[in-house]
């Protein structure tokens, strides 16, 4: 079994780069299903959700290369065909479930599974079919499938209940094949969304406002060969980082930064007594001063991501005095908590309120990673606790982090994987 083991007290120095957004790449690699050509994606980090999808497409027949060295991810879609709703695949991960509306633009059908992932909480599919029938799709929900065919896909207007980024990204892929126009009212605003539209234009779409509440969508009749495309970096291991050096009292450079994207957190951070400031394309992260206590509030994008909640309660635990996390986004979010109270730390949930008293120190021992970024919040706790942190279940800090014991070894942490 493999183990990330960490052991505290150690300052971080130097520089840390940034790799390609785990939530960019994931549907730009689903996009590809729209066009059978050639699309090479540049830098795109060995991630498990990544090898999840690279697996699927090619039991799908597709051609996919990778070059572990550059990064460089070839797909061709050409001879894709469709997909068996028992697929185990699809079943691993949330983001699978984007492969519905690329197949049905393309194929005119689609059964697939019903998604797996993080047990973060209730992620319905329910707007993904309310989207799609608006754009002419049937879709019927089986025993652990999905089951959609169109006939007739066509533009409409859709309003989310919920700015959900999934539906918001399956029903812009679904819709850039459609005839006409489509509007997608109360989009989900994420940079992740503003870059699937860049990389859907890069191939002929055009889609306007991503990014925004509103985007519209102008169907055309096939998609064109891009050129290489870079997904944007990943504005939740930068922020990860940027905790890092709060909770370490240190000061550290981050590369591959958006300064644009990450400002909800850089807000909180400062309001904190975490300091980020450009210099050049480096972000300057001084974590060396007092920490306060803050209140933060989860929401969607441009609030503060969910994504980081887990990691700034790691750093509140050990901020002196008393810290309000209220988690608006995913009803089962504080799983983590558990696990920091094995270290010493103060915490009290009353439902999705987490109240969080700053205590003097913490101390290793042997911990899980719960979901995705609460592996992440064991690994910062770990830096700053007394003696050693052995954190089981990484297999999903994998699953959206790419070395990241390399990453923190290079700042001068001591962090090392076991397989035992």
């Amino acid at each position: 079994m493999e183990k990330i083991i960490v052991r505290g007290g150690r300052k971080l120095q130097g520089e840390v780069d940034i790799s390609v957004a785990k939530n960019a790449v994931l549907p730009i690699i689903v996009a590809t299903i729209l066009n059978p050509t050639e699309i090479i994606l540049k830098k795109v980090p060995m991630l498990e959700d990544v090898t999840v999808l690279i697996n699927l497409l090619r039991e799908l027949n597709c051609e996919v290369k990778f070059s572990p060295i550059t990064g460089d991810l070839k797909i061709n879609t050409s001879n894709l065909r469709e997909i068996e709703a028992n697929n185990e695949l699809i079943r691993k991960m949330r983001a699978s479930f984007l492969v519905m509306g690329p197949m049905l633009a393309r194929f005119g059908r689609c059964k697939i599974s019903m998604p797996g992932g993080c047990n973060i909480g209730s992620r319905p599919v329910d707007l993904h079919l309310k989207g799609f029938k608006t754009l002419g799709i049937d879709s019927e929900i089986g025993y652990g499938y999905v089951e959609a065919k169109v006939k007739n896909l066509h533009g409409n207007r859709i309003y989310l209940d919920f700015p959900s980024v999934g539906a918001t990204e399956n029903i812009m892929m679904t819709s850039v094949l459609a005839s006409g126009i489509t509007i997608i009212e109360n989009a989900a605003e994420e940079p992740e969304i503003w870059d699937l539209a860049r990389f859907l234009n890069s191939m002929g779409a055009k889609i306007e406002g991503a990014g925004y509440g509103r985007i519209t969508i102008h169907g055309v009749s096939e998609l064109k060969q891009p050129e290489p495309f870079t997904p944007i970096f990943d504005r939740i291991e930068a922020g990860t980082f940027m905790v890092a050096a709060g909770i370490t009292n240190s000061k550290i450079a981050i590369n591959g930064v958006n300064q644009e994207h990450l400002m909800p957190t850089i807000e909180k951070l400062k309001e904190c007594g975490v300091y980020c400031n450009m210099d050049g394309e480096k972000m300057i992260v001084d974590g060396t001063g007092e920490k306060r206590p803050v209140d933060i509030k989860t929401m969607p994008y441009p609030g503060f991501p969910t994504d980081m909640q887990a990691q700034m309660m790691a750093l509140l635990s050990i901020t002196k005095g008393a810290s309000v996390i209220t988690e608006t986004v995913f009803e089962n979010r504080f799983m983590h908590v558990g696990e920091l109270g094995r270290m010493g730390a103060n915490i009290k949930i009353d439902g999705r309120v987490a109240i969080v008293e700053g205590v003097n120190n913490l101390t290793g021992c042997e911990v899980k990673a719960t979901d995705l970024r609460a592996g992440a919040a064991m690994i910062l706790a770990g830096l700053v606790a007394n003696g050693q942190t052995e954190i089981g279940e990484i297999y999903h800090i994998d699953r959206g982090y790419t070395n990241i014991e390399d990453k923190f070894r290079k700042l001068g942490a001591e962090i090392y994987r076991t397989y035992r």
